[in-house]
């Protein structure tokens, strides 16, 4: 998109540029956006002073938030006047859930091409080419239901996205309805790493590349449990070809990060999990430089996740003067599988092989097998 005009790219950023509505926090709505099959609306934000070929950050609320308040109090929209990037946000409505969440856990609205999942998919497309953007930088976050609709997202169409952030969300494929979807939350999947990877294979025709992943939980989260995050670092390390044990794990406070690298030594996967802190979005809205705004769900916990977030990323600098961090030992994120096997020791010799078999495939279901 290089070669765009730039003065008819200009043009067209005027035309969208972000216009003052009461709960939309200066967000554009687009209504004409292409196919809507999930019915959800489109806002976007874009800086004045947006350049040609710059990156699309698609931003997902969680439930009982609306997009605009919660791209704002995460601090998305200052994050993309100071780095410029624009800023899409959808949002789902009551007609579709009573409770505004996304309905990530329905093969129907979660699936490639289908539902609120196309609905996204049309709308990135169309902020695309209204703005000139990169379609090579374009990624993806979410809160809670919008983590897990981001997990879907990058399942279904990891040719579009770039890489993707959860936070407090769950791996893509775990659920397939409403009661599947409550128990993966207060029970993360035991799954092993290769069972997860299947269920992304599941999502779309085998992409050239895989999306990074970043991962954001809290360590007392008891809406969505913490072992949702190692899930995820399992699904994605797994279908990324990554060793089960992270190559780093560092400390600092009750900051934990763990980190996959690839061949070339980039970070594929992270996973930052903070002791202590509950179900929302981290924050660090006080201080000499605060980002965004605490609220339901958006939690002050002295480091901004939305920063790290586009750090990681590439759309935003290292830190300047970083805090040390402390090196610990890594360990396997999967669950330990030796009760699989020491349950098929004990009854393969007392039933027949087909039985056996069913045991075998059940016990791997679990994760307690591999």
């Amino acid at each position: 998109m290089a070669g765009r005009d730039h003065a008819d790219a200009g043009r067209r950023r005027n035309a969208a540029r972000p216009l003052a509505r009461g709960g939309d926090h200066g967000l554009t709505e687009i209504r004409d956006f292409g196919p809507n099959p999930g019915g959800l609306r489109m806002l976007t934000y874009a800086p004045d002073d947006l350049a040609p070929d710059a990156p699309l950050v698609v931003v997902l609320h969680g439930c009982a938030q609306r997009a605009g308040a919660y791209a704002h109090a995460a601090g998305w929209l200052s994050l993309a006047d100071r780095f410029g990037f624009a800023v899409l946000a959808p949002e789902q409505t009551t007609a579709k859930n009573p409770n505004r969440c996304f309905n990530w856990f329905e093969p129907g609205d979660a699936g490639r091409d289908r539902g609120e999942a196309a609905s996204i998919h049309a709308m990135v497309g169309h902020a695309v080419n209204a703005h000139a953007l990169d379609a090579r930088r374009v990624f993806v976050t979410g809160l809670s239901a919008g983590g897990a609709m981001t997990s879907a997202l990058l399942a279904a169409y990891p040719d579009t996205f770039a890489a993707g952030a959860v936070v407090a969300g769950v791996p893509s494929g775990v659920a397939g309805n409403m009661h599947e979807a409550f128990a993966a939350m207060r029970s993360a999947t035991r799954l092993g790493p290769a069972d997860l990877a299947a269920l992304l294979d599941q999502g779309a025709p085998a992409p050239a590349r895989r999306p990074r992943l970043v991962i954001w939980h809290g360590g007392s989260d008891g809406t969505v449990v913490p072992g949702n995050a190692s899930a995820l670092a399992r699904q994605w390390g797994a279908a990324h070809g990554l060793a089960e044990a992270p190559d780093e794990v560092l400390v600092r406070g009750g900051w934990t990060r763990q980190v996959w690298r690839g061949p070339s030594g980039q970070a594929l996967i992270e996973m930052n999990l903070l002791s202590g802190l509950g179900h929302g979005t981290p924050l660090a809205a006080g201080g000499d430089d605060p980002i965004g705004e605490v609220a339901p769900f958006m939690l002050e916990a002295g480091v901004s996740s939305s920063l790290e977030i586009a750090r990681f990323w590439g759309l935003a600098p290292p830190e300047a003067d970083p805090a040390p961090w402390t090196a610990a030992e890594a360990t396997p994120q999967t669950p330990a599988s030796g009760v699989g096997d020491k349950v098929i020791a004990l009854v393969s010799p007392h039933v027949p092989e087909e039985v056996t078999a069913v045991i075998a495939k059940a016990l791997s279901s679990a994760g307690l097998r591999r």
